[in-house]
């Protein structure tokens, strides 16, 4: 016969036991929850998008096969081998990388290679050689408008770009009279080439040089 101490111990058995057996119950099979690991480089392949993109650099016909996030500026640069063109700020503020897309100068960091198909690009390469400047280049280098030159190849197809949009009659933020056209004063001209920084701070020469060949063209 159990006495009441025998019952106790019996029914503490009996509660922990039930107890483990729900805890158990709910615990999915490890081999059942486990997936195949798959290598980290496997995924990131899947997840690369690749895509052929035709365009025009300097004159020439270009056909590359890039990741689809490739920046304009990495294709010119690493694809195409035009290093003239320089990566300051990768974010758009230094105008290092400008260039020239369908006679608009744009930041080529700012903007994705496969979104030009089709496009006619020009780099600093396609203004000029040492044998044979543009004639912004000679100016550049007349009025030593530069000094490490790291910022000279957007400078000058900035610079380039700034007198056709004045020719063209595209008013800036400065322009005063949107029906009149804007002429190359001091205040459109710093105005339109902020875009452009010099950290050598050599602005003084560029304008003398942008304003020489402004007067040539006259």
């Amino acid at each position: 016969m159990q006495g009441p101490s025998d019952f106790e111990l019996s029914r503490r058995k009996l509660l922990l036991g039930t107890a483990a057996s729900v805890a158990f119950s709910a615990v999915p099979p490890m081999a059942n929850a486990q997936t195949p690991a798959v290598p980290a480089q496997a995924v990131a392949a899947e997840a690369v998008s690749m895509s052929k993109v035709s365009f025009s650099v300097n004159g020439e016909p270009r056909a590359v096969v890039l990741d689809t996030r490739t920046t304009l500026l990495d294709a010119l640069r690493e694809h195409l081998h035009l290093t003239g063109s320089k990566k300051g700020c990768d974010h758009g503020q230094c105008g290092a990388c400008t260039v020239i897309v369908g006679g608009r100068r744009i930041n080529s960091c700012l903007t994705l290679a496969v979104m030009h198909e089709g496009d006619s690009i020009t780099t600093i390469e396609g203004f000029g050689t040492p044998d044979n400047l543009h004639p912004m280049q000679a100016a550049f280098i007349k009025h030593d408008g530069y000094q490490c030159g790291y910022c000279t190849p957007g400078q000058i197809c900035s610079a380039i770009a700034v007198l056709d949009e004045i020719k063209a009659g595209i008013p800036s933020h400065v322009s005063a009279d949107l029906d009149t056209p804007p002429q190359l004063t001091n205040a459109e001209l710093r105005e339109r080439m902020s875009g452009n920084i010099c950290r050598c701070g050599a602005y003084s020469n560029i304008a003398e040089a942008i304003t020489e060949v402004a007067g040539r063209q006259a």
